[in-house]
């Protein structure tokens, strides 16, 4: 890996990122992607996407590879290093890795995700993308007329049961407080669908028969008594912990931790950039990460321009 400063570094390898790659490389940038610790992003643990463009079906990994492989063809160089903090104080910026190295360049994409976050329980690494889900959007269509459990009482949780119930009649709702916390508006809607709802209750483990989700095991927070319920999925919508730790005190965000856009896909530093969600709390889509990383590449290469 080069040590020069470079004419632009993105800070991650998802949709996001190897989109903005592909256009940079077009745009002879000879951009640096910094893979991190999940490179290829969440794709990397789904198995069929049947929403992308032009692709009826295709494995997760195998899109992200493809896009990966496309990036490379544009002259992208890869680096399996982790961006710990950067400063962006300095022109050109700095970027500190996890190997003790300090990266340089005129420009910053930041395009390093969010991590759904997790229950921590048996059998939820062991059936992701097998029955465990995150995202209905994305799922559902794979679900039709079977039972499916949503985990979460917030308005994702309700989002992703109501889209549910497009697909099938038996979606439950399990949340750990003995109300939602959901806005009004959504719970309405649930409640309206006919959503089964148990209160004051967790999923302790998760089932299954060694290729999918089989059920899950309840526990009520109020007696302890464990019950065991058949489901054929698994939708975990306790929330997503945005991937901007290393940019606290250096961009603004917002009080979840997403950054915050001036103008397009610029942040409150000019010269740094983000797309994807890293800063998108409300679409969460592959294509729409890999819409903002065009954006996000064509602005770099503006910016870049007006500096010569």
């Amino acid at each position: 890996m080069q040590n020069d400063t470079r004419q632009i570094i993105i800070v991650g390898s998802g949709p996001a990122g190897l989109t903005a790659a592909i256009y940079a490389g077009r745009a002879n940038l000879k951009p640096l992607v910094i893979d991190g610790k999940k490179p290829g992003g969440q794709l990397m643990w789904t198995t069929a996407v049947e929403n992308w463009p032009g692709n009826i079906s295709i494995m997760g990994p195998e899109l992200m590879m493809n896009m990966r492989e496309h990036a490379k063809h544009f002259g992208t160089e890869f680096s399996d290093r982790t961006i710990t903090s950067v400063d962006f104080s300095q022109r050109p910026f700095v970027l500190f890795t996890d190997q003790d190295e300090e990266l340089r360049a005129h420009a910053v994409i930041i395009a390093t995700g969010a991590t759904p976050r997790r229950l921590g329980v048996v059998g939820e690494d062991e059936y992701l993308g097998k029955g465990v889900a995150t995202c209905a959007v994305c799922d559902a269509a794979f679900y039709r007329d079977k039972k499916v459990l949503v985990v979460g009482g917030g308005d994702v949780a309700m989002e992703n049961a109501t889209f549910l119930r497009k697909f099938t009649d038996a979606v439950t709702v399990v949340h750990i407080l003995d109300e939602l916390t959901a806005s009004v508006p959504m719970q309405k809607r649930v409640l309206d669908d006919g959503v089964e709802l148990i209160y004051s209750t967790t999923v302790t483990e998760i089932t299954g028969d060694g290729n999918q989700v089989t059920g899950v095991v309840l526990t009520d927070q109020k007696t302890g008594e464990k019950t065991t319920r058949e489901f054929d999925g698994v939708f975990i919508s306790i929330g997503l912990i945005p991937n901007t730790k290393p940019f606290e005190g250096q961009v603004a965000l917002n009080k979840q931790g997403y950054i915050e856009i001036v103008k397009h896909t610029q942040t409150s530093v000019e010269g740094v950039f983000v797309a994807g969600d890293a800063h998108d709390y409300r679409y969460r889509q592959a294509i729409t990460s890999s819409g903002s990383g065009c954006m996000a590449s064509l602005d770099a290469e503006m910016y870049l321009k007006e500096q010569v």
